[in-house]
């Protein structure tokens, strides 16, 4: 499961990362690599990200209360 987290939370840094080229430069680098938006292998990268994105927002609970967790064991 560790693995998993690591591949979509990597996953979704490459696509925000990819989003930062798109707004500072309108420089989309996944359409550049896989030949164009509408292209299927471009369109898989899209959607594979986003669902990495729905995945990473299923963790956030799991990180809040890991960190609670380790603020309240320091304090004591």
């Amino acid at each position: 499961m560790k693995a998993l987290n690591t591949i979509a939370l990597l996953l979704l840094i490459i696509g925000g990362l990819n989003w930062l080229l798109v707004g500072l430069f309108q420089f989309d680098l996944v359409a550049v690599i896989f030949g164009g938006q509408t292209a299927i292998l471009s369109r898989i990268v899209y959607i594979i990200v986003g669902l990495c994105a729905l995945y990473c927002l299923a963790l956030l609970p799991r990180i809040r209360s890991h960190t609670v967790t380790s603020t309240t064991t320091t304090r004591l």
